[in-house]
């Protein structure tokens, strides 16, 4: 079954806007769970811009659903992974000055350092280890080396994509990297991007097993409330498996 996992950053995000307490990111994650998510996944920054270890904490205490932290490669950052244990890790790049991510993780260019960091969350009891990376069979390679169980493939290119050739293009590029994760023996996971029109392409990938997605959802949940827009981007989801995306 193809699990989504709602990632509620964006919540936390309208709570720093004013230095407030609302809109809380622990009851967010109550409706999101609600509304039928199958994991909650939260990233927190160097710079606490929006998910904070209160949040962290409070979550890994009462989430119902596993807990997908991301996290740079950061020693400060491991070290509360280690602290609070959540149920997955997902390796992100991170740079101060971005609005969100942008693009995947460069394993292959950071092999020692990620090669480091997993093992020290792996020697903490942290095995569920997975890497965002762009959809590149070689970054999927050096994933699977420095010790990965998962790859989750950026699909940002593709959300951005503009005109039939271009979208093809980039959903070809996520299918040959999904193969090669298969391949390696990891588990597939995909996300970034993604929203109630174009999630069907990403959906239908074989082997495909957890999508990740936040910005779309919680921007529907301003409108309809945030339980209904995780039932309705589960209902898109499950209608694409029935229906492949063409």
């Amino acid at each position: 079954m193809l699990r989504l996992g709602v990632n509620i950053d964006h919540v936390a995000t309208l709570r720093q806007a004013r230095g407030g307490r609302e809109p809380d990111p622990i009851q967010a994650a109550v409706l999101a769970e609600l509304g039928g998510a199958d994991s909650l996944t939260i990233h927190l920054r160097e710079d606490r811009r929006h998910i904070s270890d209160r949040d962290l904490r409070i979550l890994r205490e009462t989430a119902g659903v596993p807990l997908n932290l991301e996290l740079a490669l950061d020693t400060s950052i491991i070290a509360l992974a280690i602290k609070y244990k959540p149920d997955q890790l997902t390796f992100v790049p991170e740079r101060r000055e971005e609005l969100t991510t942008e693009g995947g993780l460069d394993v292959v260019g950071q092999l020692d350092r990620v090669r480091e960091a997993v093992a020290r969350c792996r020697d903490a009891g942290l095995s569920h280890i997975s890497m965002f990376i762009d959809p590149n069979p070689a970054q999927v390679e050096a994933s699977a080396a420095v010790g990965a169980v998962a790859i989750e493939l950026h699909t940002g290119k593709f959300a951005e994509a503009r005109g039939a050739d271009a979208v093809a293009d980039e959903l070809k590029a996520i299918q040959l990297a999904g193969k090669a994760t298969i391949a390696a023996g990891l588990h597939l996971h995909a996300g970034h991007g993604l929203n109630y029109q174009n999630v069907g392409a990403i959906a239908t990938i074989a082997h495909m097993e957890e999508l990740n997605i936040g910005h779309s959802i919680i921007s529907r949940a301003v409108l309809v409330g945030l339980d209904r827009a995780v039932r309705e981007m589960k209902a898109l989801i499950r209608e694409s498996i029935r229906e492949p995306y063409l």
